[in-house]
């Protein structure tokens, strides 16, 4: 091997260092009721009123994934880039050996629907429910950087809602409080649809949704972890809420996508 050629792969892998240790960034903020992008103060009302007359047997959550399938069809069997967002509710395996069944199923029910509408309410899609978790994403092809920032903005709106919108309602009907952890990353995904009719189940592949469920796993109850993709995207001013995590090798194994050679 050359110098040069040595030069090179120390460079790459310095790199690769590089960005594993600055892969995330664990959220300092616990929320503020500010968003210019979308009016807190009336999704926590709505979310009160609707989980209110839940209690009292006067409304039925409907949750439906056919905005986020729709897009999707548009997109079958090509590769478009992605933020992937992970709502994953705190404590849910205690709640279920601890709470009656009908407790529970009010619970996660209206933890999904709040958590899709807040997504909706940021231009984003539910992609599908996977036990108390809400996977969402935000289409990155035209804006990359209003992508990312409404997807923060939107994890942020979600820990709002459940703090001063979910929580103080459950308190009044001796519910638990809930926690939710929420991680995010940026990249190309696969859009594969399980069939051939426009009603089959279409869902999305790729190395970022590993890696947004990944950063999930690393973050604390009420806390939001993004990948350093959607963190490079940021404005200044939100990119300085943010802090780095420290992880070692065997919490963090991912290589950056950019420095993998074959």
């Amino acid at each position: 091997m050359t110098e040069a050629e040595k030069d090179q792969e120390k460079e790459g892998q310095d790199k690769t260092s590089n960005s594993l240790f600055n892969m995330m960034m664990s959220s300092d903020i616990r929320t503020r009721s500010d968003d210019k992008t979308v009016d807190s103060e009336t999704l926590v009302s709505q979310t009160q009123d609707r989980l209110w007359k839940a209690l009292k047997r006067r409304f039925q959550y409907e949750a439906s994934l056919q905005q986020g399938q729709e897009f999707l069809l548009n997109h079958v069997s090509s590769k478009i880039p992605l933020v992937i967002m992970y709502a994953d509710l705190v404590g849910s395996t205690n709640m279920s050996m601890t709470l009656p069944a009908d407790k529970l199923t009010t619970i996660i029910r209206a933890f999904t629907y709040e958590m899709s509408q807040v997504t909706y309410s940021h231009e984003g899609y539910v992609l599908k429910y996977v036990g108390d978790a809400v996977i969402s994403f935000f289409p990155a092809s035209y804006n990359k950087l209003l992508a990312c920032d409404r997807a923060v903005q939107c994890a942020r709106s979600m820990l709002t809602v459940v703090k001063n919108g979910i929580n103080p309602i459950l308190n009044q009907y001796d519910y638990p409080e809930l926690n939710v952890k929420i991680g995010m990353d940026e990249g190309e995904n696969v859009i594969v649809q399980y069939g051939h009719g426009k009603s089959s189940q279409i869902d999305i592949l790729g190395y970022c949704m590993n890696i947004a469920a990944k950063i999930t796993s690393l973050t604390g109850p009420n806390r939001i972890s993004i990948g350093e993709d959607v963190y490079k995207m940021l404005h200044p001013s939100i990119m300085a809420k943010f802090k780095e995590m420290k992880l070692n090798a065997d919490e963090w194994k991912y290589t950056d996508r950019q420095t993998v050679s074959g």
